[in-house]
């Protein structure tokens, strides 16, 4: 059975007590949404995110851009998944521009650097699923 992983509150998320890692956890993604929308961070930059599950295989995180937040190249040390929750973004790979809307989903490789623009504010759900080589 796996081991159970949690994260505790922390300044930026006094209410933040939550479970990682567990053999089921349940996400409201509408509700993380509304607490990242809340948080200061959100308020002062151009983007926030949190993580709401993260094992030695499997990440996932919901992200939030503000229109015009930019997410210069990088790449992900995994498999990756990246779905439009809310909002419109351009997902740029080598030289290729695609706009992605609510209920757009992408799949990219590991090692593939790509960047992100928010074309409005938007929400993300990205997933990285690390391959048999990279554990």
């Amino acid at each position: 059975m796996p081991n159970i992983k949690s994260m505790d509150a922390t300044p930026q998320r006094p209410g933040g007590d939550r479970l990682v890692d567990a053999p089921l956890t349940e996400l409201d993604l509408e509700q993380f949404i509304d607490d990242i929308k809340d948080e200061s961070t959100w308020k002062e930059s151009d983007r926030n995110s949190i993580t709401l599950h993260k094992s030695p295989n499997y990440v996932v995180v919901l992200i939030g851009l503000h229109e015009k937040a930019e997410m210069k190249p990088h790449n992900a040390e995994g498999i990756m998944s990246l779905q439009v929750l809310k909002g419109t973004i351009d997902f740029i790979v080598e030289t290729k521009k695609i706009e992605m809307k609510k209920g757009n989903m992408i799949v990219l490789h590991e090692n593939i650097f790509h960047s992100i623009c928010a074309q409005e504010d938007s929400f993300l759900l990205l997933t990285i699923a690390k391959t048999s080589e990279e554990k």
